[in-house]
């Protein structure tokens, strides 16, 4: 009994500042304290004002915007050379100016010669060991023939400049000078955990690896 008398006196106690303070906002309100009242009414009636200007042109939105259309269409057609009007047209250039312009359009076609060759580099490190050649069948890799260890399918690039090592990072450039001159093979593959010092050449036919054979040369890795 006594919890429900203090929620009575509580909310009773509510109500009588809730009354309080309205009759305070009430009182400000008609007196018009700091322009309260004044300000509202203002705003309040110039909106109403922009309403009944806008509502006729709400009605007509749509034909407004093709004759806009219409009007941006015919000043384009009628005046080309003021809506199609370039900045060097409108301001005029002094002779300085100009042939700076004419120099520069004729440096553009000005042969300039051809720039100096780089050298290649010279390599890291060399090794000689056996190399041996492959081709992609499941018999001499995998389940997956044409997808080597770095993920390149080489069948779809068809590009006889891939070998297979396990003791250089993949993507590592090596050379192979005794048989394939400067041309330069890609690290994308790995051979039989079994192999350290060994390469392997993937070839597109098989007859071509079998006819390699096994080989000792000296490769260069860069």
């Amino acid at each position: 009994m006594r919890n429900k008398a203090t929620k009575k006196h509580s909310k009773k106690n509510l109500n009588s500042v809730k009354t309080q303070v309205f009759k305070q906002l009430k009182t400000l309100w008609e007196n018009d304290t700091v322009y309260v009242k004044t300000v509202s009414t203002f705003v309040y009636q110039t909106w109403v004002r922009l309403e009944q200007y806008v509502k006729p042109l709400r009605r007509h939105a749509m034909d407004i915007s093709v004759l806009t259309f219409v009007a941006v269409l015919g000043v384009y057609f009628l005046f080309p050379t003021v809506a199609n009007a370039d900045v060097d047209q409108q301001v005029g250039m002094d002779q300085t100016t100009l042939d700076r312009v004419i120099a520069s359009m004729q440096n553009k076609t000005t042969a300039t010669g051809r720039l100096p060759q780089a050298k290649d580099a010279e390599p890291r490190r060399s090794f000689t060991i056996p190399i041996t050649a492959y081709t992609s069948e499941v018999g001499q890799t995998d389940d997956s023939p044409c997808i080597t260890a770095s993920g390149l399918d080489v069948c779809e690039r068809n590009i006889e400049n891939v070998v297979a090592a396990n003791f250089l990072p993949i993507g590592t450039r090596v050379r192979i000078p005794e048989f394939y001159g400067d041309r330069v093979f890609y690290v994308e593959d790995r051979m039989n955990r079994r192999y350290d010092k060994r390469m392997d050449i993937w070839m597109k036919k098989l007859s071509d690896a079998k006819t390699f054979g096994l080989k000792y040369t000296t490769i260069e890795v860069f």
